[in-house]
Order: C-alpha cells, then sequence, then structure tokens
C-alpha cells in the first residue's frame, strides 16, 4: 500500500481517473507444453513493460491455472514460478474444462483487475493495456471483440457468427464476437461469485451482471503452437450449453412443433375423410401410413431428448457439487498473501 501510495503522489492528477490497478492475468492451460514457454516470455514482457511505464501496480502478476495436463505443462509452470516472482500456478485436481478451469483462477487470483486470455497467444496481448485505460476510465468490463475473421475458413466463420445470431435471437445477452478474452474488475469479480450455477457459459453470464462495459477490439492471430483443445465436437458442446443454460426456447419450440404437427394431421383426416365419401378412389395405402408415423415418432424422439436435457441440467444442479478442486498453489503472491492472512490473524 505504500508504494501504491507513492504511485497515486507521482502520478499526474488526472480528474476521474482510477489509479494504477493491480492486475491478474488469468490463462486457463491444458496441455500446453509447446506453447507455455513462449507465452511465459511474452507475457513476463509485457508486465515489466506496464509496471515501468506506471499502467498497472508492480504487484500485478502472471496466473497459470492446469487444467489437469496430462504432458510437462505443470511441470513448466513451477518452474516459471520458481524463476520469475510475478508468475504463479494453479493446479486442479483433475480436469474439468475450460470453463470452470477459467472461474478457478477468477475466483482465486487477487487483484483490482482480472483479464482472463487463452495461453495458445491467439489473443492479441497489446489489446491488455487498452482494456486497463478503459477500466481506469470507469469500466467495470472490457470485452476483447474481435474485429475481423478473414483468416478463419468459411466454415467457421459462417457457423461462429451465425451462432451469435442465434443467442441473439433465443434472447440470450451476448457480446458479438466476443469470447473469453475480458477485463473483469473486483467488483465485477465478487458479483460473479454469486451465481452458483454448475453449468457454466462466462460469456453468457456476465453480460447478466449490468455493471458499465467497453470493448477493445483486436485481430485474433493463428496459434502460436501445439493442437487446438476446442475440436468442432467441444465447440457444438459448448454452443448447445449456451443455449440451455440461458433460454427455455426450445421447450416453447416444441410446443410451437406440436401444434403445427397436430393441425396439419387434423388437416389429412378431413383430407383422407373427405376422399372416402366423396371420391370412392380411397385405396389403402404403404406410404401414407408409414411416412406419417416415422415423421410423427421421430418429432416425439426430439422432444424428448431435450426436454431430457433439461431435467438432466436440474438433476446435475441439484447435486450441488464443487465445479472444481485446487490441489496445489505456487508462486511468490500466494505465498506474500498467505503471510499477510496469517498476519492478519495474529492481530485478530
Amino acid at each position: 500500500m505504500e508504494l501504491l501510495d507513492q504511485w497515486h503522489l507521482d502520478l499526474p492528477a488526472t480528474e476521474g481517473l482510477r489509479p494504477p490497478p493491480v492486475v491478474s492475468l488469468v490463462l486457463p492451460c491444458y496441455n500446453e507444453q509447446e506453447v507455455l514457454p513462449e507465452t511465459t516470455t511474452r507475457l513476463v514482457a509485457l508486465m515489466a513493460r506496464l509496471k515501468a511505464d506506471r499502467v498497472v501496480s508492480s504487484d500485478s502478476a502472471i496466473f497459470f491455472v492446469d487444467d489437469g495436463s496430462r504432458d510437462r505443462t505443470w511441470e513448466l509452470i513451477t518452474r516459471y514460478t520458481e524463476k520469475y516472482t510475478q508468475v504463479c500456478g494453479i493446479k486442479l485436481s483433475r480436469n474439468r474444462g475450460h470453463q470452470n478451469a477459467l472461474l478457478c483462477g477468477l475466483m482465486t487470483a487477487p487483484g483490482d483487475v482480472l483479464i482472463s486470455l487463452d495461453a495458445d497467444l491467439q489473443d492479441d496481448l497489446e489489446a491488455i493495456p487498452r482494456m486497463i485505460e478503459a477500466y481506469r476510465q470507469g469500466s467495470e468490463i472490457v470485452y476483447g471483440v474481435r474485429s475481423k475473421r478473414e483468416k478463419d475458413s468459411f466454415f467457421k466463420r459462417f457457423t461462429a457468427e451465425g451462432y451469435y445470431k442465434l443467442l441473439a435471437a433465443l434472447g440470450v445477452q451476448v457480446v458479438f464476437n466476443h469470447a473469453d478474452f475480458r477485463l473483469m474488475s473486483r467488483r465485477a469479480i465478487e458479483s460473479l461469485r454469486r451465481y452458483d450455477e454448475t453449468h457454466l457459459f462466462l460469456r453468457g453470464m456476465v453480460p447478466l451482471l449490468g455493471l458499465k462495459t467497453s470493448t477493445v477490439e483486436f485481430e485474433r492471430a493463428q496459434r502460436f503452437a501445439g493442437e487446438s483443445k476446442y475440436p468442432l465436437t467441444k465447440m457444438l458442446a459448448l454452443a448447445w450449453q449456451g443455449i440451455t443454460s440461458f433460454t427455455a426456447y426450445p421447450l416453447r419450440l416444441i410446443t410451437g412443433v406440436g401444434v403445427l404437427i397436430s393441425m396439419g394431421s387434423l388437416a389429412m383426416a378431413f383430407w383422407a375423410l373427405g376422399v372416402k365419401m366423396f371420391s370412392g378412389q380411397a385405396l389403402p395405402g404403404w406410404a401414407s401410413t408409414v411416412i406419417p408415423m416415422y415423421f410423427l415418432g421421430g418429432v416425439q424422439l426430439l422432444s424428448l431428448g431435450v426436454i431430457g436435457e433439461y431435467v438432466a441440467k436440474i438433476y446435475e444442479s441439484s447435486k450441488r457439487r464443487p465445479r472444481f478442486h485446487v490441489e496445489t498453489l505456487c508462486g511468490h503472491q500466494f505465498i506474500k498473501q498467505a503471510k499477510q492472512s496469517s498476519h492478519e490473524t495474529a492481530l485478530s
């Protein structure tokens, strides 16, 4: 606090501008041994520059969250925590998925401001100073938004943008072309802590906080090394998670489809009756019997599947199991925090 106070005195007085915050960068990691050395080098250099320019406090740090990696990811993280005082590590007891690992980092790391980003260096690090500037001007949440998708394939671009539009049409509040590259103030983090949801979709939860927001555009780069940890199957699972966790529209859609099918079936019944009574040309046919049966059976199975998805979410949420377990913490900041907590306990 003495250092921060001194910085407040040295900085030029700017009316309404927040002082340099304590910033924590939070990066979920799953089998990232190929890219982690370069990521750490760039982040350490960035943090040193921000501290030298008095953009962030000297207590700012980098937090890697190991999501149960099966390679040398945690070994590298522990090595970097010994080499760099501003690097810290959080190891989950097992793989819990990207969203849970990210939430763990946000709920565990200290700081006035927490910035979440991917470890693959696709998020533009030069957007971070602009995010901090937006925070200092009063924003509680700053979204990193992709300015263009020229590097994506047509299929990736079409499906991604279509998904954002679909969520908006279903009434889900999302920021277009925004993933999980965002800044959140301590106030926003503590508000998010009150959301006790089992099925996480953070890019849909954060806008619900209703705090002052702003956006920073950036160009997303190609992955520096390694393979993507979000193949098509996981992307589809996340997409379905976002829809079923934030809107009951699919259930209402089933009701609408049921009404339409009922009306169509009634119309077909009147038509068949008319043919039988007035034309005398009605012949028993295989198609007229089997096609409607298969169609109605398929709609019923689909409806049961959607209803079952919502019932399963209710069942899993009712168990109230922890979303993650932290196995190990390492790094100078955690040691400092533990000592501070012990000191406060002794005083009390």
